[in-house]
């Protein structure tokens, strides 16, 4: 029996996402996806070792490890790419990541330089994004950089018309919650508005990522964290996120203090 839900399936091409393979409460819900393009398989950001043996299992209803050409990485943090030394190691994959951070991601591969795990397995995508081949068609690295991580890419599929965004637009839900499209954006907002407030850098970015994702046009947005939005409460994220005051725009004096310090007694 396959798990996972399929997002968009045609003859050719596929889009399935896992958000269930976090067991209980133990890590932060997140969100696996696999597109498989005429035979040729590719995963946006698929974690660390917590979530290697699950999604392992449960890509093979989809395709094998030997089809997977891709690890697409939106960012740099342990629930992205915590586990591509494995993925490295076992199938034939190659690391699309940004070159800001590319030379970080060796830590996370216990055996670089040791066989062919060194840095002929990477491709550095420079700021203005790029486009990755997959089967017959492409996979093409968006810019959202400084919306979480100074280097941070979304993936867009032309086929599906999907915009996987990574942490834009997460919401943050329990790891038992049914996957399924945001139907109530004002009520799914309470699950937003902390995280966006706290990871997103400022409005100046929002506004111009917004800017470029309305011109795309895509037919849904599937962030690495919560529910995906499509319809009238894609339009509604978008219209909340151009005006979301966040990060710096927030930050007054009293936000860098020596108050610890005081009340430890110490001389200040």
């Amino acid at each position: 029996m396959r798990s996972g839900t399929v997002l968009f399936e045609n003859e050719n091409h596929l889009c399935v996402v896992f958000s269930d393979l976090v067991p209980g409460e133990d890590g932060v819900q997140a969100n696996q996806f696999l597109v498989v393009d005429h035979g040729q398989a590719a995963l946006i950001d698929p974690g660390g070792d917590l979530l290697y043996t699950p999604l392992w299992l449960a890509i093979t209803g989809y395709a094998q490890l030997q089809d997977i050409r891709w690890i697409l990485t939106s960012h740099q943090d342990p629930d992205v790419v915590g586990a591509v030394g494995r993925w490295l190691a076992n199938t034939p994959s190659q690391v699309v990541c940004s070159r800001l951070w590319g030379r970080f991601v060796p830590h996370n591969v216990s055996n670089y330089q040791q066989g062919e795990l060194g840095e002929d397995r990477y491709c550095m995508i420079s700021d203005g994004g790029g486009k990755v081949p997959l089967g017959r068609s492409f996979m093409y690295a968006l810019p959202g950089h400084f919306m979480h991580s100074v280097g941070n890419f979304c993936f867009y599929d032309p086929v599906s018309r999907i915009l996987f965004s990574g942490d834009i637009g997460s919401s943050l839900i329990p790891n038992s919650e049914k996957y399924q499209f945001v139907s109530d954006f004002e009520k799914h907002l309470t699950r937003m508005v902390g995280f966006h407030r706290r990871y997103m850098t400022s409005n100046r970015v929002l506004k111009l990522w917004v800017s470029m994702v309305r011109q795309l046009n895509p037919s849904m947005i599937v962030p690495q964290h919560g529910l995906p939005m499509k319809g009238e409460q894609m339009n509604a994220f978008l219209s909340w996120l151009y005006d979301l005051e966040c990060g710096v725009d927030l930050l007054r004096p009293e936000h860098y203090s020596l108050d610890v310090l005081k009340a430890a007694g110490m001389p200040v």
